[in-house]
């Protein structure tokens, strides 16, 4: 694998690599600390408001492939971090992200996941595997929302079931590592009856929100909230006793923001 583009913005750098048989994918660096690598070759979970998934699933990425997106980087950045939440699902590449993860800490780094859990065996193997910190992406509660929103579809309540397990024979304080993403879709989840929902689930398992602002992506109809909407949001899961945290400006900037990482990068010229 090796690096062919870099793209900057006054806030992130996006690096693309080209694969050894010619595919491509990208990592983010928000700056100040944290690498966001891919696990896949373009994602075949197709959330309806992502642009990663657009065309599809071409490959897994090996382990080698996954920490290669660090190791060639690594003389270059100050990078103390690894969040495993770009392009593709980690869970339906299970295997090789659980090696990488075990890669990535022998060289000091903290590990977090992202998941929809879309995959009950492999999003098993994350929640066990020596993370930091995993993100279970619900962004609705309501089943009718989420079969919208997810074409594959999994009960959250099922994929929560596997966290609980895990957690009955951990200690307490593992708890902590577990929470719950939910990215803000104007007219589709930020309903109070959809805030409501997510609130008792949060309560119900002990888990806080992340609460995240939607990157609008170009030729798809979704719609992120107003800056005043994102914050009343909050301010409503608070009111509902969660624990809530915001998208730091990294992560709500356009290049490398949720979502807007883009397919059309990483796969084989057609010409």
């Amino acid at each position: 694998m090796r690096i062919i583009t870099e793209l900057k913005s006054p806030l992130n750098r996006l690096f693309i690599y080209e694969t050894a048989d010619g595919y491509r994918v990208e990592s983010v660096f928000y700056k100040g600390e944290r690498l966001c690598v891919s696990s896949q070759v373009g994602c075949p979970v197709g959330c309806a408001f992502c642009a990663s998934g657009l065309k599809g699933l071409k490959r897994n990425l090996s382990a080698e492939e996954i920490y290669a997106q660090y190791s060639l980087l690594k003389g270059e950045l100050p990078i103390r971090g690894i969040a495993i939440a770009g392009i593709g699902e980690p869970a339906l590449n299970a295997d090789s992200v659980v090696e990488a993860i075990g890669r990535f800490k022998k060289e000091g780094l903290k590990v977090t996941v992202s998941s929809t859990g879309c995959d009950l065996e492999g999003f098993r193997k994350l929640v066990e595997a020596p993370h930091n910190g995993l993100t279970i992406s619900v962004h609705a509660v309501k089943p009718h929302i989420r079969e919208r929103l997810f074409k594959l579809k999994q009960p959250i309540e099922k994929v929560l079931e596997v966290v609980e397990e895990h957690l009955e024979r951990s200690s307490s304080s593992r708890r902590k590592r577990f929470q719950l993403g939910y990215l803000l879709i104007k007219g589709v989840n930020d309903d109070e009856e959809s805030l409501k929902l997510l609130a008792e689930l949060a309560k119900r398992h002990r888990f806080t929100v992340m609460l995240m602002a939607y990157n609008e992506v170009e030729g798809l109809p979704f719609k992120g909230l107003s800056e005043e909407e994102y914050e009343k949001a909050f301010l409503k899961l608070r009111e509902l006793g969660v624990r809530v945290t915001l998208s730091n400006r990294f992560r709500r900037d356009k290049l490398g923001g949720c979502g807007t990482l883009t397919i059309a990068r990483e796969v084989k010229d057609e010409a």
